[in-house]
């Protein structure tokens, strides 16, 4: 029998037409947190020193914490009241940060687990996982790394495939933070291409092995979701009706085209950070978890109040001074629900 805690937690009432209906729901979300570095002096991160030019030291490290701690502690709190069953995170330096960052205010009641792998990228910075070991019950992770032929001393961050269970179901959750746009969007395409490729591989391999798993596939992918690497590469569509099975559906494509973003620049919104989902996540039969409703977590906190960059995610640093913000992307989120009979 289900834990009567969670159903009481979990609940949210539908009312149809006929009859009044109780769905379990559950939070999956993704958060670019912005270097998320402590002070200790490692290689390539001079400037979240306490000497380098952010000054950074203990002070702004602990501000920087309790400020993620709360962000993350407010997801999807509206409907999943004791949070997301998983929070995909990129920008971390090392698994001590996310440590650092459980213990943190609100999240320090969570139990949040941990799932991290050091990676090769140049800055140090890695994805990780957090998940709520009452509504993820983890099963596994490995760690993917991209290689690029046409430049085989290009380090970017690993990808982050972990396998888990939500009420009863498999999952394998790929969290990416795909190579940026430095020197350019058409001449770093090709980056986020073999990004996308790499994902795509993943997802066929899942596929094959675990034909019963549903796939969620998040992060900042460094493209909008109608740009080459998503729509072309990984193909994942902008309609449910256009998705076959073995297919993938964005259900940030649509938000896009309404002009909401996660991320600004010179006035222009990009949509780099999506949370994408397999065929078998879609459909109208809540007898297993189906896909409800995606969103931006654009919460008013979150944003710069005031100036040339006001309703602009309010960042860590801005033009060199420090801000104490949160960062400078919004999260994301999809709900998932099923029945309770």
């Amino acid at each position: 029998m289900r834990n009567l805690f969670l159903c009481v937690a979990l609940f949210l009432a539908v009312v149809s037409t006929s009859a009044q209906k109780k769905f379990a729901v559950y939070g999956i979300a993704f958060y670019n947190i912005e270097n998320l570095f402590d002070t200790i002096p490692g290689d390539n991160d001079k400037e979240y020193t306490p000497n380098g030019p952010n000054k950074w030291n203990t002070m702004k490290y602990q501000s920087k914490l309790k400020n993620m701690a709360y962000a993350i502690s407010q997801l999807g709190m509206d409907k999943s009241p004791i949070g997301p069953a998983v929070i995909g995170l990129a920008e971390v330096e090392n698994r001590a940060v996310l440590e650092d960052l459980v213990k943190t205010g609100e999240l320090a009641k969570r139990n949040l687990q941990v799932v991290h792998e050091d990676g090769p990228d140049y800055r140090g910075v890695d994805v990780a996982l957090l998940y709520n070991p009452k509504l993820f019950k983890y099963e596994g992770h490995q760690s993917r790394t991209l290689v690029d032929k046409e430049e085989p001393r290009f380090r970017t961050r690993d990808q982050l495939v972990v396998r888990g269970r939500i009420d009863g179901e498999l999952f394998n959750i790929i969290v990416n933070h795909w190579p940026s746009r430095r020197g350019g969007e058409e001449r770093s395409r090709p980056k986020r291409a073999n990004a996308a490729q790499l994902t795509k591989d993943i997802i066929d391999s899942i596929q094959q092995v675990t034909p019963e798993s549903k796939i969620v596939i998040m992060g900042d992918l460094n493209d909008d979701p109608n740009n080459y690497s998503v729509k072309d590469v990984l193909q994942a569509k902008k309609y449910e009706k256009d998705v076959k099975p073995g297919g993938l559906f964005n259900p940030f494509w649509s938000i896009f085209d309404k002009g909401i973003g996660t991320l600004a620049y010179k006035g222009q919104w990009n949509l780099f950070d999506q949370i994408i989902i397999s065929y078998n996540l879609l459909g109208k039969d809540r007898s297993s978890l189906k896909f409800w409703k995606a969103e931006v977590f654009n919460k008013d906190f979150l944003k710069t109040q005031e100036g040339t960059y006001k309703g602009y995610p309010k960042r860590t640093h801005a033009g060199g001074v420090w801000t104490n913000g949160y960062s400078d992307h919004f999260p994301t989120l999809i709900y998932l629900v099923k029945e309770i009979q």
